[in-house]
């Protein structure tokens, strides 16, 4: 009888320690990943690099993009939502898209659900990671303890003396997220768009970014909303674009695999890589050729 306990202690307490193992371990994980709207023509993004690197040689530091246009938070909101998923849990990233620097404007970590960290001002360009990956916590930075030394003087470059300050010592695990700051209410600012919807026989939706290297206008329109129009590939979409109150673009655009799949020169609608609807011209330039632009105030409308 001892020896049968024995062994179902053994085997309570081997489950047991197996369940302490089985939760997802989401402290940052040494990855630091910038982003902003300096370019790349003078040294700020080197020198927030340089202030992670004082903190931590051990961090691993990488890049987003520092192209997003500059003041366009609604971008830098994309661009976070675009890329973070692909990136392991405990990964921090800092984007410094600051048009209110030095003003009463938060700044935030936000820890998602799915274990991302974000340090940031909270100015919008959290929408769309919040949205998708889910507000887990969000925490106020303590500028007095979390501020690079010697930093109190200057307003406008928190990117360097807060953001990048705080996002190494978090990703080195110098501080612990509770360290960062106070706690706030589990909601962050967000910026107003189209969210993609069916109705009456059409979907709306709108034009968060364009694949800026070719032209192409991707939307959030997703493949199961599409299907609602019950459009066969090959087969022509009615498209309507428009910015605010004004018409940019309308007519038949042929649904396809690929660009391939149409004549150089014709226009195609396509899902791109993240299986969203897009548009496209066969060695062209779309968003050249019709004028069409992105951002929160741009829409589009399918029908059959």
């Amino acid at each position: 009888m001892q020896k049968i306990a024995s062994r179902q202690s053994f085997a309570a307490l081997f489950i047991f320690l197996c369940c302490l193992g089985c939760g997802r371990d989401d402290r940052p994980n040494s990855t630091l990943v910038f982003q902003s709207d300096f370019g790349l023509k003078d040294g700020a993004v080197s020198a927030m690099k340089g202030v992670a690197s004082g903190v931590s040689k051990d961090i691993r530091i990488y890049d987003v993009t520092h192209e997003i246009p500059a003041y366009n938070i609604w971008e830098a909101a994309y661009r976070l939502v675009q890329t973070a998923p692909y990136w392991p849990v405990g990964t921090v990233f800092v984007s410094v898209v600051d048009p209110g620097v030095g003003t009463k404007r938060k700044s935030v970590v936000l820890l998602t659900e799915s274990g991302h960290y974000f340090v940031t001002p909270d100015n919008g360009t959290l929408t769309l990671v919040a949205e998708q990956m889910g507000i887990k916590e969000v925490r106020e930075i303590d500028e007095v303890n979390n501020r690079r030394k010697n930093s109190n003087e200057s307003y406008t470059f928190h990117g360097r003396d807060v953001y990048a300050f705080t996002g190494a010592r978090l990703a080195s695990r110098a501080i612990s997220f509770e360290e960062v700051g106070p706690k706030l209410p589990a909601k962050v600012d967000t910026l107003p768009y189209q969210r993609a919807a069916f109705k009456d026989g059409k979907i709306f939706g709108s034009i968060p970014i364009l694949d800026v290297q070719y032209g192409n206008v991707w939307t959030n329109i997703d493949k199961k909303l599409f299907e609602n129009l019950h459009i066969q590939m090959g087969e022509a979409v009615t498209v309507k674009i428009s910015k605010g109150d004004s018409s940019v673009f309308q007519g038949r655009v042929r649904y396809v695999n690929t660009f391939g799949d149409v004549p150089e020169g014709e226009l195609a609608g396509y899902f791109n890589s993240l299986l969203q609807f897009s548009l496209g011209i066969n060695m062209g330039s779309f968003s050249e050729k019709k004028g069409v632009g992105s951002g929160n105030d741009w829409n589009i409308i399918l029908s059959k």
